[in-house]
């Protein structure tokens, strides 16, 4: 009876390592979706769990140059977030993992007919780093 206790107590060590290995955490391999999404966790905050002042030095250096000064968009690239429905309607969950995607030209959403390179084409962005412009996208959007 012992040894089945044993066994019992590897089995559960074992389980719990390879749920805590499986998790995912900052992994910039991830494809974050692409095709079906899951419905954001219930505890998703409202307000980016972000820095937003590390968000808005992050966003000058790899998102402005589509996006603008200040989220503002440049036409025929990259779309105005301030007042961008399509970032409000999202939670912080599904637009980082929208920002880890990007969107081709071939999605049927691409309203401006140039690629969003995945993490707007800085693959250096970490998970935190992408929290950190949404924290600052949505002070943009206040």
């Amino acid at each position: 009876m012992k040894l089945n206790k044993i066994g019992l107590f590897i089995l559960v060590a074992f389980l719990m390592l390879f749920v805590a290995a499986c998790s995912g955490g900052d992994d910039a391999s991830s494809s974050g979706g692409g095709g079906s999404e899951s419905a954001p966790p219930a505890d998703v905050p409202a307000v980016s769990a972000g820095d937003a002042a590390k968000g808005e030095e992050l966003f000058n250096s790899t998102c402005i140059a589509c996006h603008g000064a200040g989220g503002v968009g440049i036409e025929g690239l990259g779309k105005s977030i301030p007042d961008s429905e399509f970032v409000r309607g999202k939670s912080d969950a599904e637009l980082l993992a929208f920002i880890k995607v990007g969107r081709s030209i071939s999605d049927p959403e691409n309203t401006t007919g140039v690629d969003m390179p995945p993490k707007g084409g800085n693959p250096a962005l970490s998970d935190s780093d992408v929290m950190d412009i949404i924290a600052y996208f949505r002070t943009l959007q206040q």
